[in-house]
Protein backbone atom coordinates (compact mmCIF):
# COMPACT_ATOMS: atom_id res chain seq x y z
CA UNK A 1 0.00 0.00 0.00
CA UNK A 2 1.38 3.31 -0.78
CA UNK A 3 1.22 4.95 3.17
CA UNK A 4 3.16 2.39 3.90
CA UNK A 5 5.85 1.98 0.61
CA UNK A 6 6.52 5.59 1.14
CA UNK A 7 8.45 4.43 4.34
CA UNK A 8 11.18 2.66 2.11
CA UNK A 9 14.48 4.50 1.15
CA UNK A 10 14.24 5.30 -2.79
CA UNK A 11 10.32 5.77 -2.32
CA UNK A 12 11.24 8.75 0.74
CA UNK A 13 14.03 9.96 -1.91
CA UNK A 14 11.55 10.22 -4.25
CA UNK A 15 9.13 11.91 -2.40
CA UNK A 16 12.05 14.36 -1.06
CA UNK A 17 12.84 14.89 -5.16
CA UNK A 18 8.93 15.62 -5.62
CA UNK A 19 8.76 18.02 -2.75
CA UNK A 20 11.61 20.13 -4.27
CA UNK A 21 10.59 20.15 -7.75
CA UNK A 22 7.50 22.15 -6.47
CA UNK A 23 9.20 24.65 -5.02
CA UNK A 24 11.53 25.00 -8.06
CA UNK A 25 8.07 25.67 -10.09
CA UNK A 26 7.38 29.57 -9.18
CA UNK A 27 11.26 30.43 -9.18
CA UNK A 28 12.31 28.97 -12.68
CA UNK A 29 9.21 30.64 -14.01
CA UNK A 30 9.87 34.24 -12.33
CA UNK A 31 13.70 33.98 -13.19
CA UNK A 32 13.20 32.93 -16.96
CA UNK A 33 9.83 33.28 -17.94
CA UNK A 34 8.69 36.77 -16.18
CA UNK A 35 11.81 38.76 -17.54
CA UNK A 36 10.54 37.47 -21.19
CA UNK A 37 6.83 38.05 -20.82
CA UNK A 38 7.78 41.80 -18.64
CA UNK A 39 9.94 42.41 -21.72
CA UNK A 40 7.06 41.83 -24.50
CA UNK A 41 4.86 43.76 -23.03
CA UNK A 42 7.20 47.06 -23.05
CA UNK A 43 8.68 46.71 -19.48
CA UNK A 44 11.95 49.06 -19.09
CA UNK A 45 15.52 47.10 -18.27
CA UNK A 46 15.35 49.56 -14.82
CA UNK A 47 11.68 48.10 -13.92
CA UNK A 48 13.01 44.31 -14.56
CA UNK A 49 16.13 44.90 -12.15
CA UNK A 50 13.18 44.94 -9.50
CA UNK A 51 11.97 41.21 -10.05
CA UNK A 52 14.09 40.30 -7.48
CA UNK A 53 11.91 41.71 -4.90
CA UNK A 54 9.45 39.17 -5.80
CA UNK A 55 11.77 36.96 -4.18
CA UNK A 56 12.08 38.53 -1.00
CA UNK A 57 10.10 35.66 0.82
CA UNK A 58 13.36 33.36 0.26
CA UNK A 59 15.50 36.42 2.20
CA UNK A 60 13.08 36.22 5.18
CA UNK A 61 12.19 33.03 5.18
CA UNK A 62 14.60 32.64 8.84
CA UNK A 63 12.09 34.53 10.43
CA UNK A 64 10.07 32.25 10.87
CA UNK A 65 11.75 29.06 10.44
CA UNK A 66 11.66 28.58 13.83
CA UNK A 67 7.61 28.75 13.82
CA UNK A 68 7.88 25.37 11.41
CA UNK A 69 10.37 23.68 13.53
CA UNK A 70 8.49 24.24 16.46
CA UNK A 71 4.19 24.50 16.03
CA UNK A 72 2.30 21.46 14.42
CA UNK A 73 -0.67 19.62 14.38
CA UNK A 74 -0.71 15.87 16.03
CA UNK A 75 -3.23 14.90 13.49
CA UNK A 76 -0.69 15.44 10.22
CA UNK A 77 2.50 15.29 11.54
CA UNK A 78 5.25 17.75 12.34
CA UNK A 79 6.25 18.20 8.68
CA UNK A 80 3.19 18.02 6.56
CA UNK A 81 1.44 20.29 9.05
CA UNK A 82 2.89 23.06 6.96
CA UNK A 83 3.72 21.17 3.69
CA UNK A 84 0.28 20.33 2.87
CA UNK A 85 -1.26 23.87 3.34
CA UNK A 86 1.48 25.32 1.13
CA UNK A 87 0.88 22.83 -1.71
CA UNK A 88 -2.62 23.78 -1.58
CA UNK A 89 -1.45 27.96 -1.70
CA UNK A 90 0.66 27.44 -4.76
CA UNK A 91 -2.40 25.40 -6.53
CA UNK A 92 -4.61 27.75 -5.74
CA UNK A 93 -2.16 31.12 -6.61
CA UNK A 94 -0.72 29.30 -9.91
CA UNK A 95 -4.75 29.04 -11.02
CA UNK A 96 -5.58 32.27 -10.25
CA UNK A 97 -2.59 33.75 -12.03
CA UNK A 98 -4.27 32.34 -15.33
CA UNK A 99 -6.79 35.07 -14.71
CA UNK A 100 -4.50 38.29 -15.00
CA UNK A 101 -2.17 37.74 -18.14
CA UNK A 102 -3.49 40.62 -19.73
CA UNK A 103 -1.09 43.64 -20.03
CA UNK A 104 -3.10 45.35 -18.12
CA UNK A 105 -3.38 43.03 -15.10
CA UNK A 106 0.40 42.99 -14.38
CA UNK A 107 0.60 43.99 -10.61
CA UNK A 108 -1.96 41.64 -9.97
CA UNK A 109 0.13 39.05 -11.54
CA UNK A 110 3.07 40.40 -9.47
CA UNK A 111 1.64 40.32 -6.41
CA UNK A 112 0.63 36.80 -7.09
CA UNK A 113 4.58 35.51 -8.11
CA UNK A 114 5.26 37.24 -4.95
CA UNK A 115 2.15 34.64 -2.88
CA UNK A 116 3.91 31.99 -4.74
CA UNK A 117 7.00 32.46 -4.18
CA UNK A 118 5.65 32.84 0.25
CA UNK A 119 4.26 29.57 -0.06
CA UNK A 120 7.27 27.60 -1.71
CA UNK A 121 9.63 29.51 0.89
CA UNK A 122 7.95 28.14 3.28
CA UNK A 123 7.26 24.71 2.59
CA UNK A 124 11.25 24.83 1.85
CA UNK A 125 11.78 25.11 5.29
CA UNK A 126 9.38 22.12 6.32
CA UNK A 127 10.97 20.10 3.69
CA UNK A 128 15.04 20.92 4.74
CA UNK A 129 13.54 19.80 8.50
CA UNK A 130 11.72 16.76 6.76
CA UNK A 131 15.14 15.71 5.00
CA UNK A 132 16.94 16.08 8.09
CA UNK A 133 14.06 14.23 10.32
CA UNK A 134 14.58 11.08 7.34
CA UNK A 135 18.02 10.91 5.98
CA UNK A 136 20.21 8.06 7.09
CA UNK A 137 24.14 8.92 7.33
CA UNK A 138 24.27 6.65 4.08
CA UNK A 139 21.92 8.20 2.18
CA UNK A 140 23.48 12.04 2.65
CA UNK A 141 25.20 11.98 -0.75
CA UNK A 142 22.15 10.65 -2.68
CA UNK A 143 20.05 12.53 -1.09
CA UNK A 144 21.45 16.01 -0.94
CA UNK A 145 21.97 15.06 -5.23
CA UNK A 146 18.54 14.33 -5.28
CA UNK A 147 17.06 17.62 -3.40
CA UNK A 148 18.95 19.42 -5.84
CA UNK A 149 18.32 17.46 -9.63
CA UNK A 150 14.92 17.73 -8.07
CA UNK A 151 14.46 21.50 -7.37
CA UNK A 152 16.59 22.08 -10.80
CA UNK A 153 13.94 20.40 -12.43
CA UNK A 154 11.01 22.25 -11.32
CA UNK A 155 13.25 25.38 -12.50
CA UNK A 156 13.84 24.02 -16.21
CA UNK A 157 9.63 22.98 -15.97
CA UNK A 158 8.34 26.37 -14.81
CA UNK A 159 10.81 28.26 -16.77
CA UNK A 160 11.95 26.30 -19.66
CA UNK A 161 8.92 23.80 -20.70
CA UNK A 162 6.02 25.44 -20.12
CA UNK A 163 7.39 28.78 -21.86
CA UNK A 164 8.09 27.01 -24.80
CA UNK A 165 5.00 24.84 -24.41
CA UNK A 166 3.25 28.69 -24.30
CA UNK A 167 3.71 28.97 -27.65
CA UNK A 168 0.79 27.31 -27.76
CA UNK A 169 -1.62 26.77 -24.82
CA UNK A 170 -0.88 30.48 -24.11
CA UNK A 171 0.56 31.89 -20.91
CA UNK A 172 -2.99 31.12 -19.19
CA UNK A 173 -2.55 27.70 -20.02
CA UNK A 174 1.04 27.93 -18.59
CA UNK A 175 -0.25 28.72 -15.30
CA UNK A 176 -2.58 26.05 -15.27
CA UNK A 177 -0.05 23.36 -16.09
CA UNK A 178 1.89 24.88 -12.88
CA UNK A 179 -1.24 24.33 -11.07
CA UNK A 180 -2.00 20.72 -11.90
CA UNK A 181 1.56 19.79 -10.74
CA UNK A 182 1.08 21.28 -7.67
CA UNK A 183 -2.33 19.58 -7.27
CA UNK A 184 -0.44 16.04 -8.05
CA UNK A 185 2.31 16.84 -5.33
CA UNK A 186 -0.30 17.96 -3.00
CA UNK A 187 -2.30 14.62 -3.64
CA UNK A 188 1.35 12.80 -3.06
CA UNK A 189 2.13 14.39 -0.19
CA UNK A 190 -1.52 13.15 1.88
CA UNK A 191 -1.04 9.86 0.84
CA UNK A 192 2.72 9.94 1.61
CA UNK A 193 4.26 8.62 5.71
CA UNK A 194 6.36 11.33 5.85
CA UNK A 195 7.05 10.74 9.99
CA UNK A 196 10.67 10.94 10.58
CA UNK A 197 12.94 8.16 10.44
CA UNK A 198 14.50 6.25 13.77
CA UNK A 199 16.83 7.81 14.64
CA UNK A 200 20.23 6.05 13.87
CA UNK A 201 23.38 5.08 15.88
CA UNK A 202 25.90 7.69 15.26
CA UNK A 203 29.94 7.42 15.92
CA UNK A 204 29.36 9.78 18.85
CA UNK A 205 26.93 8.46 20.59
CA UNK A 206 26.99 4.03 20.14
CA UNK A 207 23.05 4.12 21.05
CA UNK A 208 20.28 5.56 18.77
CA UNK A 209 19.26 8.91 20.28
CA UNK A 210 15.81 9.96 21.71
CA UNK A 211 13.92 12.09 19.31
CA UNK A 212 15.26 16.02 19.42
CA UNK A 213 12.85 18.31 20.82
CA UNK A 214 11.37 21.08 18.94
CA UNK A 215 13.48 24.29 18.56
CA UNK A 216 11.69 26.42 20.91
CA UNK A 217 12.95 30.32 20.94
CA UNK A 218 15.19 30.00 23.83
CA UNK A 219 17.30 27.18 22.13
CA UNK A 220 17.29 29.15 18.94
CA UNK A 221 18.66 32.57 20.23
CA UNK A 222 21.29 30.34 22.18
CA UNK A 223 23.13 28.63 19.75
CA UNK A 224 22.42 31.54 17.27
CA UNK A 225 24.37 33.35 19.58
CA UNK A 226 26.86 31.21 19.78
CA UNK A 227 27.37 30.79 16.32
CA UNK A 228 27.77 34.84 15.91
CA UNK A 229 30.31 34.67 18.03
CA UNK A 230 32.52 31.92 16.35
CA UNK A 231 35.72 33.01 15.13
CA UNK A 232 35.45 33.95 11.27
CA UNK A 233 32.02 34.29 11.29
CA UNK A 234 32.08 37.81 9.47
CA UNK A 235 34.39 36.21 6.74
CA UNK A 236 31.87 33.57 6.39
CA UNK A 237 28.66 35.60 5.36
CA UNK A 238 30.44 38.09 3.32
CA UNK A 239 31.56 34.57 1.30
CA UNK A 240 28.26 33.07 1.53
CA UNK A 241 26.19 36.34 0.38
CA UNK A 242 28.77 37.87 -2.42
CA UNK A 243 29.60 34.47 -4.29
CA UNK A 244 26.58 34.81 -6.71
CA UNK A 245 26.87 38.73 -7.19
CA UNK A 246 28.54 39.23 -10.50
CA UNK A 247 26.87 36.09 -11.74
CA UNK A 248 23.00 37.62 -11.05
CA UNK A 249 24.06 40.71 -12.32
CA UNK A 250 24.58 39.32 -15.68
CA UNK A 251 21.70 36.70 -15.24
CA UNK A 252 18.99 39.10 -15.00
CA UNK A 253 19.79 40.84 -18.10
CA UNK A 254 20.85 37.65 -19.96
CA UNK A 255 17.04 36.69 -21.03
CA UNK A 256 16.12 40.50 -22.29
CA UNK A 257 19.31 40.62 -23.96
CA UNK A 258 18.55 37.93 -26.29
CA UNK A 259 15.06 38.77 -26.41
CA UNK A 260 16.60 42.34 -27.60
CA UNK A 261 18.62 40.69 -30.09
CA UNK A 262 15.85 39.02 -32.18
CA UNK A 263 15.51 36.06 -30.46
CA UNK A 264 11.89 34.65 -30.02
CA UNK A 265 10.75 34.74 -26.36
CA UNK A 266 9.71 30.16 -27.06
CA UNK A 267 13.25 30.01 -28.28
CA UNK A 268 14.88 31.31 -25.00
CA UNK A 269 12.74 29.24 -22.96
CA UNK A 270 13.53 26.30 -24.95
CA UNK A 271 17.99 27.48 -25.01
CA UNK A 272 17.88 28.87 -21.35
CA UNK A 273 14.91 27.32 -19.59
CA UNK A 274 15.23 23.98 -21.04
CA UNK A 275 18.45 23.25 -22.10
CA UNK A 276 20.12 24.97 -19.94
CA UNK A 277 18.26 24.11 -16.59
CA UNK A 278 19.52 20.66 -18.42
CA UNK A 279 23.24 21.72 -18.34
CA UNK A 280 22.66 22.89 -14.62
CA UNK A 281 21.44 19.88 -13.68
CA UNK A 282 24.38 18.12 -15.20
CA UNK A 283 26.73 20.97 -13.57
CA UNK A 284 25.21 20.04 -10.21
CA UNK A 285 26.33 16.28 -9.99
CA UNK A 286 29.20 16.81 -10.79
CA UNK A 287 29.84 19.50 -8.34
CA UNK A 288 28.51 16.95 -5.94
CA UNK A 289 31.24 14.32 -7.22
CA UNK A 290 34.15 17.33 -7.07
CA UNK A 291 32.85 17.72 -3.04
CA UNK A 292 33.27 14.37 -2.63
CA UNK A 293 36.43 13.76 -4.07
CA UNK A 294 38.59 16.50 -3.13
CA UNK A 295 38.39 18.95 -0.14
CA UNK A 296 35.45 21.48 -0.37
CA UNK A 297 37.21 24.91 -0.26
CA UNK A 298 39.33 23.22 -3.77
CA UNK A 299 36.30 22.40 -5.12
CA UNK A 300 35.26 25.63 -4.49
CA UNK A 301 38.00 27.37 -6.10
CA UNK A 302 37.97 25.54 -8.89
CA UNK A 303 34.30 25.93 -9.90
CA UNK A 304 34.70 29.91 -8.88
CA UNK A 305 37.37 30.38 -11.15
CA UNK A 306 35.81 28.26 -14.25
CA UNK A 307 32.70 30.46 -14.13
CA UNK A 308 34.55 33.55 -15.04
CA UNK A 309 34.96 32.40 -18.61
CA UNK A 310 31.25 31.96 -19.55
CA UNK A 311 30.54 35.33 -18.10
CA UNK A 312 33.23 36.91 -20.09
CA UNK A 313 31.20 35.20 -23.14
CA UNK A 314 28.53 36.94 -22.24
CA UNK A 315 30.08 40.23 -22.90
CA UNK A 316 31.20 38.64 -26.31
CA UNK A 317 28.01 38.32 -27.39
CA UNK A 318 26.63 41.98 -26.07
CA UNK A 319 30.23 43.36 -28.37
CA UNK A 320 30.23 40.94 -31.44
CA UNK A 321 27.00 40.17 -32.04
CA UNK A 322 24.64 36.98 -31.36
CA UNK A 323 24.87 33.69 -33.39
CA UNK A 324 22.83 30.27 -32.50
CA UNK A 325 25.67 28.35 -31.88
CA UNK A 326 27.41 31.10 -29.50
CA UNK A 327 24.32 31.74 -27.81
CA UNK A 328 23.79 27.93 -27.10
CA UNK A 329 27.58 27.90 -26.42
CA UNK A 330 27.88 30.34 -23.71
CA UNK A 331 24.28 29.13 -21.98
CA UNK A 332 24.94 25.62 -21.85
CA UNK A 333 28.58 26.34 -20.24
CA UNK A 334 27.42 29.18 -17.77
CA UNK A 335 24.45 26.87 -16.46
CA UNK A 336 26.79 24.02 -16.31
CA UNK A 337 29.50 26.02 -14.16
CA UNK A 338 27.00 27.69 -12.35
CA UNK A 339 24.91 24.35 -11.16
CA UNK A 340 28.70 22.96 -10.06
CA UNK A 341 29.46 25.86 -8.14
CA UNK A 342 26.16 25.80 -6.46
CA UNK A 343 26.10 22.47 -5.19
CA UNK A 344 29.45 22.51 -4.01
CA UNK A 345 28.90 25.98 -2.33
CA UNK A 346 25.76 24.28 -0.44
CA UNK A 347 28.13 21.38 1.04
CA UNK A 348 30.42 24.18 2.19
CA UNK A 349 27.54 25.44 4.01
CA UNK A 350 26.49 22.16 5.78
CA UNK A 351 30.04 22.20 6.92
CA UNK A 352 28.87 24.91 8.92
CA UNK A 353 25.44 24.10 10.46
CA UNK A 354 24.98 23.91 14.09
CA UNK A 355 23.44 20.24 14.10
CA UNK A 356 21.12 21.52 17.13
CA UNK A 357 19.35 23.84 15.19
CA UNK A 358 20.10 22.61 11.95
CA UNK A 359 17.31 23.19 9.39
CA UNK A 360 16.46 26.37 10.98
CA UNK A 361 20.78 27.49 10.83
CA UNK A 362 21.02 26.53 7.28
CA UNK A 363 17.68 28.89 6.69
CA UNK A 364 19.22 31.55 8.08
CA UNK A 365 22.59 30.99 5.74
CA UNK A 366 20.59 30.29 2.75
CA UNK A 367 18.62 33.89 3.32
CA UNK A 368 21.86 35.77 3.52
CA UNK A 369 22.65 34.16 0.03
CA UNK A 370 19.54 35.68 -1.08
CA UNK A 371 20.12 39.31 0.50
CA UNK A 372 23.45 39.14 -0.45
CA UNK A 373 22.67 38.88 -4.05
CA UNK A 374 19.14 41.03 -3.93
CA UNK A 375 20.85 44.58 -4.92
CA UNK A 376 22.58 43.19 -8.36
CA UNK A 377 19.61 43.22 -10.30
CA UNK A 378 18.13 46.59 -9.88
CA UNK A 379 22.02 47.93 -9.92
CA UNK A 380 22.50 45.93 -13.53
CA UNK A 381 19.06 47.46 -14.47
CA UNK A 382 20.02 51.08 -13.88
CA UNK A 383 23.39 50.66 -15.02
CA UNK A 384 22.23 49.60 -18.56
CA UNK A 385 19.03 51.11 -18.72
CA UNK A 386 19.45 53.35 -21.84
CA UNK A 387 15.99 55.82 -20.53
CA UNK A 388 15.59 55.01 -16.91
CA UNK A 389 19.11 54.83 -15.88
CA UNK A 390 22.94 55.29 -16.70
CA UNK A 391 22.73 53.63 -20.35
CA UNK A 392 26.25 51.55 -19.97
CA UNK A 393 24.60 48.78 -21.58
CA UNK A 394 24.52 45.03 -21.81
CA UNK A 395 28.26 44.73 -22.61
CA UNK A 396 29.16 46.80 -19.34
CA UNK A 397 26.99 44.80 -17.15
CA UNK A 398 28.14 41.60 -18.64
CA UNK A 399 31.84 42.43 -18.08
CA UNK A 400 31.58 44.10 -14.41
CA UNK A 401 29.56 40.71 -13.51
CA UNK A 402 32.74 38.85 -14.71
CA UNK A 403 35.09 41.22 -12.44
CA UNK A 404 32.69 41.30 -9.83
CA UNK A 405 33.21 36.88 -10.01
CA UNK A 406 37.02 37.51 -10.35
CA UNK A 407 37.39 39.49 -7.16
CA UNK A 408 35.03 37.02 -5.16
CA UNK A 409 37.83 34.75 -5.36
CA UNK A 410 40.02 36.62 -2.94
CA UNK A 411 37.72 35.61 -0.32
CA UNK A 412 39.12 31.82 -0.53
CA UNK A 413 42.51 33.14 1.06
CA UNK A 414 40.61 34.33 4.48
CA UNK A 415 37.76 31.30 4.26
CA UNK A 416 40.99 28.85 3.97
CA UNK A 417 42.39 30.03 6.98
CA UNK A 418 39.77 29.32 9.29
CA UNK A 419 39.55 25.92 11.72
CA UNK A 420 36.95 24.30 10.13
CA UNK A 421 34.15 22.95 13.12
CA UNK A 422 33.93 19.55 13.25
CA UNK A 423 30.87 18.08 10.69
CA UNK A 424 27.47 18.49 11.77
CA UNK A 425 24.96 15.79 12.01
CA UNK A 426 22.93 16.78 8.68
CA UNK A 427 21.86 20.24 7.28
CA UNK A 428 20.66 19.41 3.66
CA UNK A 429 20.76 21.87 0.74
CA UNK A 430 18.05 23.38 -0.98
Amino acid sequence: MLWRAMRLPSLRLVLLCVLYFVQGLPFGFQATALPVYLREQGTSLAALGFIGVLALPWGLKATWAPLVDRYHSPRWGKRRSWILPMQAGLTATCAAAALFTSPDALPLLMGLVLVMNFFAATQDIAVDGYAVDTLRPNELGLGNAIQVVGYKLGMLTGGGLLVWASKYIGWPGLFLAMSALCLGAFLVTLVARTESAPPQPTAASPEAPASEPAVTWAVFKAHLWTVVRRPGTGWLLLFVGTYKFGETMADVLYKPFLLDSGIPSWQIGQWVGTWGNAASILGSVTGGVLATRMPVLGALALTASLRVFPLVGRWWLATHGVSDEGVISVTLCEEFVGGALTTVMFAFIMSRVDSTIGATHYTLLASIEVWGKAPAAPLAGWLADPKHGLGLGYAFVFLLGAALSVAFLALLVPIARQRQPAPPHLAPAS
